[in-house]
């Protein structure tokens, strides 16, 4: 382990950070899932990373704690303390933009609407059914199979166009 005789900066923290994988989806790190809120420092110079889990029963929590701290721990961070940070909850609107690219790169739809009553552009069909483009052809002759997909906070739906089965990532 690199022996640290000052404290890294804060921004260099944020892109170690930036290279945890979420265990769940591994294109994604834990930054761009919007589920680390904070970095700082308390006075005795432990760096304090908050945690959001994307919601209070995630089984992957305990998982992406432990991948932060090692991540951390293996850039010489001595002093370190993991913050779960339930309030505000997360939110789908916390994913960044990179983030959502990955996802879609991935085969994975990113939600087409904020969960904060944003002005995201959301399509509706006639019968007021949401239209979830396909990550693969970007078709919007998609239709849900079911809503729950390989995780809690994934839908499943299908291509008509391509056939394709494919995730939605639920907007939260």
């Amino acid at each position: 382990m690199p022996s640290v005789t000052q404290r890294p900066e804060i921004d260099e923290v944020w892109g170690w950070l930036e290279q945890v994988p979420d265990p769940e989806i591994p294109v994604i790190s834990v930054v761009d899932l919007g589920i680390v809120r904070d970095v700082y420092y308390q006075e005795d110079n432990t760096l304090v990373v908050a945690v959001t889990p994307t919601y209070s029963g995630c089984p992957a929590t305990q998982v992406i704690n432990d991948d932060i701290e090692a991540a951390l721990r293996a850039h010489g961070v001595q002093h370190l303390r993991i913050e779960r940070r339930l309030s505000p909850p997360w939110t789908t609107d916390w994913l960044s933009e990179r983030g959502r690219e990955r996802l879609r790169e991935y085969g994975i739809a990113p939600p087409v609407e904020q969960a904060q009553g944003g002005t995201k552009s959301i399509w509706v069909r006639g019968d007021g059914v949401r239209i979830v483009p396909c990550p693969r052809c970007d078709s919007t002759d998609t239709k849900l199979i079911s809503h729950f997909g390989s995780t809690p906070c994934k839908s499943q739906y299908q291509c008509e166009s391509c056939f394709e089965p494919f995730d939605y990532f639920k907007c939260i």
